[in-house]
């Protein structure tokens, strides 16, 4: 299957092959059979396969050196983190009786947390990347990120880390939802 899907991004354009390529390369090599299990940057390495779509989109119709579809990558690359780690979070104990080397599991939630926040302030300047889009977008995203980011610190005072957890897991679901569909809506004709 994964070959059949390569040969028909080929009749597309090579680059887009090449960016569906590395993200496959990444999931099933380096993520799934290398890293999963061992490391906890099995995150960030999956993260690199979940964020290569719009590079692929994009590719199939005009080179991907545009400033919009890697500003796309990034921020799936990033939102990915905080997503993944609530997840690890809120299934410690599976992970944990799986062996799987999560960063919850490793280093903890204080440590986790820590990364989350991070993460999510990487996401602030972004929206700025995508002036092209317009300043209602640019406004309306600045507003998610505020939001993920004031619900990342209030984590770090919660006395029920698995629900805090669920909370992220919900914000960072809607927040990723809501993003996409808000570049969809600021590009239709009827809306500029």
């Amino acid at each position: 299957m994964s070959a059949i899907g390569m040969i028909m991004l080929m009749f597309t354009t090579m680059e887009a092959a090449i960016y569906a390529f590395i993200g496959w390369f990444t999931y099933v090599i380096m993520y799934t059979m290398w890293t999963k299990r061992k490391y906890t940057l099995n995150t960030v390495i999956g993260s690199i396969s979940g964020a290569v779509t719009p590079l692929i989109g994009w590719a199939a119709l005009a080179p991907a050196y545009h400033i919009v579809p890697v500003i796309l990558f990034i921020i799936l690359f990033i939102w990915q983190m905080p997503h993944t780690f609530a997840i690890a979070m809120r299934k410690y104990d599976e992970y944990k009786a799986a062996n799987v080397a999560m960063l919850p599991v490793v280093c903890g939630f204080k440590m986790t947390k820590r990364q989350m926040f991070v993460y999510i302030a990487c996401l602030l300047p972004l929206p700025f990347y995508l002036s092209s889009l317009g300043m209602v977008f640019i406004v309306l995203a600045t507003i998610l990120n505020i939001g993920f980011l004031a619900i990342s610190i209030r984590g770090f005072f919660t006395k029920d880390d698995n629900k805090w957890a669920y909370v992220m897991f919900l914000y960072s679901v809607n927040y990723i939802a809501i993003l996409f569909l808000l570049m969809v809506a600021v590009t239709m004709p009827a809306f500029t």
